[in-house]
């Protein structure tokens, strides 16, 4: 267990970007969550709600991450900078630990437990099975599994799920436009439902490209046929991650989507040393991985999930005494996740192919075209 220093935190909190193609407001299935805006990377930038109240000093607010940190420039940090937004906006005191492995999330949790906490986040689906146990002997502490889809929770518990099948859908279709080889990837860093859920989305996506345009685009690394694929084990190791890319590359992919935080880091470790040359591109997930890692000029686009601002507006349900049960549930309709912007790669994407994604995107909203999720809504 690791409890982050100021110093730490100050150097999370990313510079605001530019809002995201899909613009990510997370609006849910249970009560609506307060309005207000997101940069790229996930960061909420709220307005003080009035009905929260002036002192909320008393209530302090917990989260605990999934293995790689706060600083994994993926969900944990989205979801981190949640919560510093609504420290700043609404007065409340917080308190972190970080899991660098999964042997740790359990005393991590019951490390908030002891600490007083109002409200503890679990953030990743593998934190659920952690806080199950422990929100049924704690009942008057509220619960959030953050990336959590499993329903079998007690009623102090409320999960936070995205469709990102549904973006990951568009990044498929953007990537068999793109990719000049007729090969792209996708990898994941463990075999979980939050993890393939991209990849399912992703192949989805390719699929259709290639059912409209009479191409044959293959996909490497996911069979959504089988539902199985290329898994690292982890969400650390980084070098895997890189000798994974570089056997991709190696049989052909030019556009490659990781699906496993920090590991992807990897990922443009490889892309990067293959040279411009091969022109390999990367789809990043999440966060906007243009803006939260050191070589976004490798990457085309980013899955992302609002993870950051839905963890803002729960604590402001929670202040008002609008705790729910329900899930909140992120789509394209509502926001919740969508495409980053294009950044360097905005002159090479061509103008059709802008607008069968962006007409796409709406179809899949209106229902004209279905993409197919296993997700729990919980």
């Amino acid at each position: 267990m690791g409890i982050l220093s100021d110093e730490k935190a100050r150097r999370l909190l990313l510079p605001a970007a530019v809002l995201s193609v899909s613009g990510l407001l997370l609006t849910g299935c249970g009560a609506p969550p307060e309005e207000g805006d997101s940069n790229a990377n996930g960061e909420a930038q709220v307005s003080t709600d009035p009905e929260v109240g002036d002192d909320n000093s008393d209530y302090l607010a917990c989260i605990v991450s999934d293995e790689g940190g706060f600083d994994d420039r993926s969900f944990n940090q989205s979801s981190y900078e949640g919560l510093k937004a609504a420290e700043s906006d609404y007065g409340i005191k917080i308190r972190e630990a970080e899991s660098q492995e999964p042997g740790e999330f359990t005393p991590n949790v019951n490390s908030m437990v002891d600490a007083g906490c109002n409200s503890i986040f679990g953030v990743g689906f593998m934190l659920g099975d952690t806080i199950k146990p422990i929100a049924e002997k704690e009942s008057d502490i509220h619960f959030f599994g953050v990336d959590v889809t499993d329903g079998g929770f007690s009623d102090n518990v409320q999960n936070l799920t995205y469709d990102t099948a549904q973006a990951a859908f568009l990044a498929g279709y953007l990537a068999a436009g793109m990719s000049e080889t007729g090969t792209v990837a996708t990898y994941g860093g463990m075999e979980l439902p939050t993890v393939t859920i991209f990849m399912e989305g992703f192949a989805e996506g390719v699929e259709y490209y290639n059912e409209q345009k009479d191409e044959d685009v293959k996909v490497l690394g996911w069979d959504n046929d089988a539902k199985t694929g290329s898994f690292i084990g982890d969400f650390s190791n980084q070098a895997a991650g890189k000798t994974n890319t570089a056997n991709f590359i190696n049989e052909g992919a030019d556009i490659i989507m990781p699906v496993a935080g920090p590991v992807g880091l990897g990922t443009l470790d490889a892309v990067a040393e293959a040279g411009e040359d091969k022109g390999v591109k990367v789809i990043w997930v999440d966060s906007d991985g243009y803006e939260s890692t050191d070589k976004g000029q490798y990457i085309l686009t980013s899955v992302m999930k609002n993870m950051g601002q839905s963890v803002t507006d729960v604590i402001a349900e929670d202040l008002k005494g609008e705790f729910t049960h329900e899930a909140y549930l992120g789509t394209l309709e509502n926001e919740g996740v969508g495409l980053a912007p294009y950044h360097d790669f905005d002159g090479e994407v061509p103008e059709d192919l802008k607008k069968e994604v962006e007409d796409l995107r709406q179809q899949i909203i209106d229902g004209d075209v279905t993409v197919e999720s296993s997700i729990d809504e919980g």
